[in-house]
């Protein structure tokens, strides 16, 4: 065998001007003493093409016969190879000009460059200008993954060639389930251009889609152009067309629009614009429908977020939200998606400045309220404006001080032209310190706090109350725990049990607040940690209920002694009262009990597959259950999972307007794998009852508020297809029905409606039968 080298004149010249200085260096500069630098590793990302001139690149050859000068023209025989640092060309035969570059290769030609391996039975091509032609080539695309199989191939510089008579494939498989066929294909490796003409699309040999010019990527990056079109069917829009197109504008922005076509309401237009800078990043929405068939209206929605740093802790962020009426998203959800439950739309606006203690901003906020005929609700209070400033310091001599402050201008929106309830203005600021002790095994925090409260109101106008009124409480709390382990067994396995006790005092005298208003106020609902909370409202603070309770809570836990895994919890909670509330909300039954209802949890990992869930909440005083959870998933393994939850929230009291409506509901979800092919899923939400004592014969009834069916198919390579049923209740006595299709090609993407958001959402541990494709590289297939 004969090996040899043929380095550029330019490049040797180097290596002997690189001698020669070496020869001139002064004798002593090895006595010189060493740089102080550390020469240290640096981290990469992966491997790297380094490049070099292309009169400055050597060519290595090798075979088995050489013939010819190896200054100017020679061929090679028997495993012929011409190989540089940025490609390498084989073949039976090899007839190559150093002087010109030009090889001429005949016989099993194999052609790598980038990660792209072209073979084919001859080819000329120019090393130098990376030019040439291949006859009958195949192409395996570098790190996309590609294969490409064409009558010719004319190469015209390192990232431009035009394929002839092409089929294509993204489907590594010997045998594709789907292909592209074109009379001619031009490929920009630069632009990340490809253009095929009379192109069509072709799954398991029949054609779905055909396109006298049709443009796509050649890389893994984003690219100008249609994306792949979506449909479905649904009962409140009927059938769903809509074909996106992708502007990648720039690195940093990009447009989508998307023509949509509804048979039952028309043509809408809908587009998507994203932008990403260094110190801001945000996102434009927005849709629009002229003369809806079913309303006669036109119909619109928009929405704009955006979030940005000004510098020095300064910041603004804003996400408004408006659509043209009540019924928009009941009519026009997204397929896969069921926004019809949207009930508030925020129109938000906030500048504000932060440091290590302090925290404030500015902001309006206001809502748009969808209304359901149904179920008509009262809108919220406007916030025009809201000042908030908060400051802290942790750990100040063992103190934690904070001090939060908020001024407020309540204005209730129109609802037909009226106006519901008085605007009114509050500020309030609230000053605590807390001295946390934390040792092992235990912890007191004793904590004391200043409220006050200031309103100025026409909430009584037609009263004799005054404008302005004022209330300042003093807030006071212990809260302490122990902590207990030991070493023991769960199940046969070694295990850690602890015991934790926690006893949470609670301090609040009386004032009398009937006369303030209440703006953004409401009870809250009891649970583990409400109960350690300081008032038993949420929101704002319109209403603070006296106090003088004392919360009792037990824990204990096992743990893995190898792992720490949690595979057993169980808690139970009580307040005792040692007064009765006095403060109410207006309508609402004051407490007279001693002590609160239990609260009981317990959660369970039983094996490495199954865990349950129960939580529930019992009246000793009315002998039943207020509220209640239990739950359990099963995940045996990849691709099949069970979850089975039972949900119970007693109605609220009569006159009591400000606790959730009764909820009985029983949910079922599950991914199940009927044969190693065919997978299904599904979900149920059935609702015993709905509304309670205050619904209407309708709403008594039971009734299902959300099925999903759905079948998928994993095919034998590249390919899955799915179909998906949803109906889903869009009102209290109205829903709707959609249907959608699906084919995943591995490769080239998803012909029709993606319902994986909707099983993502709604199927608990849904995986997708679709394996990720491995990230390839620039040296892929390298020889």
């Amino acid at each position: 065998m004969v090996r040899w080298l043929i380095l550029s004149a330019v490049s040797l010249a180097g290596a002997v001007h690189a001698q020669g200085s070496q020869r001139t260096t002064p004798p002593d500069a090895a006595a010189e003493p060493p740089s102080h630098e550390t020469i240290q590793l640096r981290s990469s990302p992966g491997l790297r093409m380094h490049s070099l001139p292309d009169d400055q690149i050597p060519v290595f050859t090798e075979s088995d016969r050489l013939q010819g000068d190896p200054d100017s023209n020679v061929t090679l025989t028997g495993s012929a190879e011409v190989r540089r640092i940025d490609g390498v060309i084989k073949g039976d035969r090899i007839e190559y000009g150093n002087a010109t570059g030009q090889v001429d290769v005949q016989g099993n030609v194999r052609m790598m460059r980038d990660g792209t391996l072209i073979t084919g039975p001859q080819a000329q091509f120019n090393i130098d200008t990376d030019s040439g032609e291949i006859e009958s080539p195949d192409f395996w695309l570098g790190a996309a993954g590609g294969f490409a199989r064409a009558d010719r191939a004319d190469i015209f510089s390192r990232s431009q060639m035009r394929l002839t008579t092409v089929q294509y494939s993204g489907c590594p498989c010997p045998n594709p389930s789907w292909y592209i066929k074109a009379d001619s294909v031009d490929l920009d490796f630069d632009e990340n251009e490809g253009v095929a003409r009379n192109g069509v699309l072709y799954f398991k040999d029949v054609p779905l889609l055909a396109s006298p010019y049709l443009t796509f990527p050649v890389k893994k990056e984003r690219k100008s152009g249609f994306l792949v079109p979506t449909y479905g069917l649904t009962s409140k829009s009927g059938i769903d067309l809509s074909l996106p197109y992708y502007f990648n504008l720039a690195p940093n922005y990009d447009l989508t629009l998307q023509p949509r076509y509804l048979s039952k309401r028309g043509p809408q237009l809908g587009a998507e614009f994203r932008y990403l800078g260094r110190s801001y990043q945000g996102t434009l929405v927005g849709t629009y429908l002229s003369s809806d068939r079913q309303t006669g209206d036109d119909r619109w929605m928009f929405r704009s977020r955006h979030q940005q740093l000004l510098g020095n802790g300064f910041y603004t962020d804003w996400d408004v939200a408006k659509v043209s009426d009540d019924d928009y998203f009941r009519d026009f959800s997204a397929l896969g998606l069921n926004e019809a439950s949207t009930t508030y739309l925020p129109q938000r606006g906030r500048v504000g400045w932060s440091s290590r203690y302090w925290q404030s901003y500015a902001q309006v906020y206001k809502y748009q309220t969808l209304q359901d005929p149904d179920a008509p609700l009262a809108p919220p209070y406007d916030k025009l404006p809201e000042l908030y400033l908060k400051g802290a310091r942790y750990d100040m001599n063992g103190f934690d001080i904070e001090w939060t402050n908020t001024a407020v201008r309540f204005r209730r929106p129109l609802l037909d032209g009226v106006r519901l309830g008085p605007d009114g203005d509050r500020l309030q600021s609230y000053l605590s310190a807390s001295y946390p002790i934390v040792r092992p095994g235990w912890f007191v925090t004793p904590k004391i706090g200043l409220h006050h409260t200031q309103y100025q109101t026409d909430w009584y106008q037609l009263s004799n109350n005054p404008r302005d009124m004022s209330r300042t409480l003093p807030i006071m709390s212990l809260d302490a725990g122990l902590v207990f382990e030991r070493d023991t067994t769960l199940f046969g396995n070694a295990s850690i049990q602890t015991l934790e006790p926690r006893l949470y005092y609670l301090r609040v005298p009386y004032r009398d607040q009937s006369r303030m208003p209440v703006y953004d106020t409401t009870l809250a609902n009891f649970s583990f940690d409400q109960a350690f909370q300081e008032n038993i409202y949420t929101g704002g603070w319109d209403r603070i209920a006296n106090a003088n309770q004392l919360t009792a809570a037990l824990t204990t836990r096992w743990l893995d002694a190898d792992t720490g895994f949690e595979r057993l919890a169980l808690s139970a909670a009580q307040r005792l009262y040692f007064e009765d509330q006095r403060v109410t909300l207006p309508g609402e039954t004051p407490r007279d009990n001693v002590r609160s209802d239990f609260l009981v949890a317990a959660s369970a990992a039983l094996t490495d597959t199954l865990s349950t869930e129960v939580a529930a909440q019992y009246d000793p005083y009315r002998n039943n259950w207020s509220r209640g959870l239990i739950s359990a998933r099963w995940r045996p393994q990849r691709l099949t999972s069970v979850a089975l939850s039972y949900r119970y929230q007693r109605d609220p009291l009569p006159g009591v307007a400000y606790q959730p409506r009764g909820q009985d509901q029983i949910s079922l979800a599950f991914q199940w794998p009927f044969t190693e092919r065919w997978y299904g899923v599904g979900r149920i939400d059935y609702s015993l009852r709905t509304e309670g004592a205050t619904a209407t014969a309708a709403e008594e009834s039971p009734r299902v508020t959300q099925a999903i069916a759905g079948l998928e198919y994993k095919g034998d390579c590249c390919w899955t297809g799915r179909v998906v049923f949803q109906r889903y209740a869009v009102s209290a006595n109205d829903a709707n029905t959609a249907l959608f299709f699906q084919l995943e090609l591995s490769g080239l993407g998803s012909l029709g409606t993606d319902p994986m958001s909707l099983l993502n959402k709604s199927i608990p541990g849904y995986q997708s039968v679709t394996p990720p494709t491995p990230q390839g590289t620039t040296f892929e297939r390298y020889e």
